[in-house]
Formats: C-alpha cells, structure tokens, sequence
C-alpha cells in the first residue's frame, strides 16, 4: 500500500489511471491501525482494478483540509481526479468492497 503526501497527491491520486481509495488515517487512531490488515487486503485483491494509498493527516493538512476531513478513518475514492463516494469509519472488508462496487 502506498503512502501519499501533500507534495505527491496530485500526482499519486489526481492523476491516477485507476480509481484510488484513499485513506484519511493518524497513527493515535486505533480504528485507522484496524483497518490496515483490510486495505493490504483489498490492494492485492483488486489492484488491477483500483489503487488504494494512505494519507496521514497530521502530516499532511493541506490535502486533509481542502477534502475537509474531520474523522478518522475517512476513505474516499477518486475517479478521473474526482472524489466520488466518501465513507467515514472502520468496517469490516466484505463491507468495504460492498460499497465500493459502485465505482469499481
């Protein structure tokens, strides 16, 4: 799983062939370490199909803040350098790929 930084958002997310699920993650949340196991998961199942990066909040407040990220975990997905579906909190990964089939 790729981590992304202010700096390389644009390029790793924006820019990006494949639709990119991004996670909106802190090291001090729990439920954002719980769900690690589940991305590297859904990133080699379904890496032909979509790209899933981690963005650390604290590090990175631009980007957090022109997405206007408030809870951790937040994931959102971009298509076409769009966000299209944003889903705030942990659960579990057959309900991850559930609401991610819509834009797959």
């Amino acid at each position: 799983m790729i981590e992304v930084t202010d700096a390389d958002f644009e390029a790793e997310v924006i820019g990006a062939d494949l639709p990119v699920l991004v996670e909106f993650t802190a090291d001090w949340c729990p439920p954002c370490r719980q769900m690690g196991p589940v991305l590297k998961a859904l990133a080699s199942e379904e890496g032909d199909r979509l790209k899933v990066v981690q963005l650390d909040v604290d590090a990175n407040p631009g980007t957090t803040n022109a997405y206007k990220v408030l809870s951790m975990p937040t994931f959102m997905v971009f298509r076409g350098g769009e966000p299209v579906k944003a889903m705030v909190g942990a659960r579990a990964k057959r309900r991850l790929r559930e609401e991610l089939a819509d834009v797959l």
